[in-house]
């Protein structure tokens, strides 16, 4: 055994013990003490195997996928502290200014991407329709998230290759990792930690992290399925770090609880047969094991009570989304609602306080950019469809494996679309900017060599 490889052993124990002491003092439970030390055990796996990919991995990647997660677990953290969320991304937006120093002059490469047109051109709509009504407030909100996403394309751009990729999905595995030992005191026990707002009332059955450090489980539930997409379908990886990821991905699907990774999973896996049969046997056990663990029963659950019904509400979020379309003015059937930034939704039936996502990335477009919005995500998903198809050939597989995931997913989510915590958007067009870019998906094979 090797001295990494003691050392590895080593820091994995010491984080379930100290999950497992800490939790013992906190609760005085022996039974809780062992479950915390377990948690903590696989918290510490997932570290470790996620410090193995770092050699693999471009270190801007892992920022700028860390920058991502972080501000998802900042925005369901403190959900009505906007100003922290706000902070990292000036912090972030900084630093990709300084990173994107020397290519603001060069041709405008990013109008060629489908997903850029995705994640920043709705924003670019907003403004021009909050202006029209005279919302300045608003439109400056939306100018600055227009101009920070802009800068998130440059940086993808600029660097975009495997490493910068694989960087972005390490950076969730370590994310992750972060989380599971954050949380490892209620990972395994019930109820879980839950935010205390209206969001967590009632799903004290899924695991959101710790008090301090909240993350929605569908979120949560994405960035395992993205990395262990990215990772597990790609053969530079050794076949323990790729089987490792999708391991990982089936405890959070379990402990989530979430339907919409577990959709996201399967149409990758379904895809994946196209690539490789025999390799498509490891998520396709993953799957078998979350709807055991689970039980089938979960993707038909009706989480909010029979009103709200299978879509979790999702159906009458549409509704209220078209008749605000049609009270609206003519500048914001065009251009999109301007109620806030967001354009987020009020429904009567989910009380005041909450500021409901439309959960539907078509529909999510028309309600922050109107008419227009709609048709620039049709010309985004077409440019992005034209741009795989023409370079198919030289296309990474997990790219091809993610796509038809991805376009399943806009019709219960608007992960396609450039927002805060938006890591399938980023994945995507790191994938899609690498390939446009003609950079190599793939490490020279004497850098494999010396990774074995």
């Amino acid at each position: 055994m090797t001295l990494r490889a003691r050392w590895t052993i080593a820091a994995v124990v010491a984080a379930g013990l100290a999950a497992g002491a800490v939790e013992l003092a906190v609760d005085d439970s022996a039974t809780d003490a062992l479950l915390a030390l377990l948690a903590g055990l696989i918290a510490g796996a997932t570290g470790a195997l996620g410090v193995s990919l770092l050699p693999l991995a471009d270190r801007r990647g892992l920022v700028v996928g860390a920058v991502f997660v972080a501000a998802g677990v900042l925005s369901w953290t403190y959900t009505d502290t906007g100003i922290v969320v706000w902070t990292l991304l000036l912090l972030s937006g900084l630093l990709f200014l300084y990173w994107t120093r020397s290519y603001w002059t060069r041709p405008a490469l990013p109008l060629r991407l489908g997903v850029a047109w995705l994640g920043v051109a709705y924003w670019v709509l907003g403004v021009l329709g909050a202006l029209l009504v005279l919302k300045a407030d608003i439109a400056l909100q939306r100018l600055l998230y227009a101009g920070y996403f802009g800068l998130v394309v440059l940086v993808v751009v600029a660097f975009a290759g495997a490493r910068f990729s694989l960087g972005i999905a390490v950076s969730f595995v370590l994310g992750l990792a972060v989380l599971l030992l954050a949380g490892s005191g209620n990972l395994f026990t019930s109820p879980h930690v839950v935010p205390d707002t209206p969001w967590g009332t009632g799903f004290e059955y899924r695991f959101w992290g710790m008090r301090r450090l909240l993350y929605h489980p569908n979120a949560m539930a994405l960035v395992s399925v993205l990395a262990a997409i990215r990772i597990g379908a790609d053969r530079t990886p050794a076949w323990w770090q790729r089987s490792g990821v999708v391991a990982l991905a089936a405890l959070i699907l379990c402990v989530s609880d979430s339907r919409t990774g577990f959709l996201v999973l399967l149409v990758a896996a379904a895809a994946y047969v196209f690539v490789s049969r025999t390799e498509a046997v490891v998520p396709a056990v993953a799957l078998v094991a979350v709807l055991i663990v689970n039980g089938p029963s979960f993707i038909v659950k009706e989480r909010y009570g029979g009103d709200a019904g299978m879509s979790s509400g999702r159906v009458e979020t549409w509704r209220q989304v078209a008749a605000d379309w049609r009270a609206d003015s003519v500048a914001e059937k065009l251009l999109g609602n301007t109620r806030d930034a967001r354009a987020t939704v009020y429904r009567a039936s989910s009380g005041p306080d909450i500021k409901l996502t439309v959960d539907n990335a078509p529909i999510a477009a028309l309600r922050k950019a109107g008419v227009m919005g709609v048709l620039t995500f049709v010309v985004g998903v077409a440019l992005l469809l034209w741009n795989l198809w023409r370079r198919r050939a030289h296309a990474p597989p997990w790219l091809l494996v993610l796509l038809p995931a991805a376009l399943v997913s806009t019709v219960t989510n608007e992960w396609l679309l450039g927002g805060t915590g938006s890591t399938l958007w980023l994945l995507l067009l790191s994938g899609e900017a690498a390939l446009l870019t003609g950079r190599r998906e793939a490490l020279p094979a004497q850098e494999r060599s010396a990774q074995d």
